[in-house]
């Protein structure tokens, strides 16, 4: 492991609390996927597992990558949130943003047996909305599918399950 490796800081790890299936660091069952910054692009690299197949058990399940793409895009527009009010991820008030929309365009079968890497960059950003353009990668470098993810900015309650369907 590099040391570059050693000293990044993983948006998830500053989102106390985040059960999330795919993005919480706090769901022992969980993906607990890791997204980070390469400069304005946010970048995710997942080791997938036998058990995230689909049907031929060397391809990656498309309900796996989507869960990938979408998770990773509204922690980094959280991320991004936070560097906009120049705090790190956490610091502070607590930041939340939910997915109102995902588009996942399947090119590719996404081979299994090595790591995926989903590279996302904003095109567009609102005080209370970010919408990202990902690319999604085998590992060897194919581009297997694209995708767009709009995150909506949320009110605390949002994560608090005592409150949460109170205004439905």
């Amino acid at each position: 492991m590099s040391q570059s490796e050693l000293e990044r800081t993983y948006f998830q790890d500053g989102l106390h609390g985040n059960h999330c299936y795919g993005c919480g660091a706090w769901n022992a069952k969980g993906l607990r996927i890791k997204s980070y910054w390469d400069g304005d692009v946010s970048v995710c690299v997942y080791h997938p597992g036998p058990h995230h197949a689909a049907m031929p058990p060397d391809v990656m399940n498309g309900g796996m990558i989507a869960t990938i793409i979408d998770c990773h895009c509204v922690c980094s527009a959280m991320a991004d949130a936070y560097r906009t009010e120049g705090r790190e991820v956490g610091e502070g008030d607590t930041i939340w943003y939910a997915t109102a929309s995902l588009t996942v365009n399947y090119r590719k079968p996404t081979r299994i047996d090595g790591p995926v890497t989903a590279r996302a960059r904003i095109t567009e950003k609102t005080k209370t909305k970010t919408l990202h353009s990902v690319e999604f990668y085998s590992h060897d470098g194919v581009l297997t599918c694209d995708a767009t993810v709009l995150s909506l900015r949320v009110p605390d309650e949002w994560a608090d399950p005592t409150g949460l369907f109170q205004h439905l």
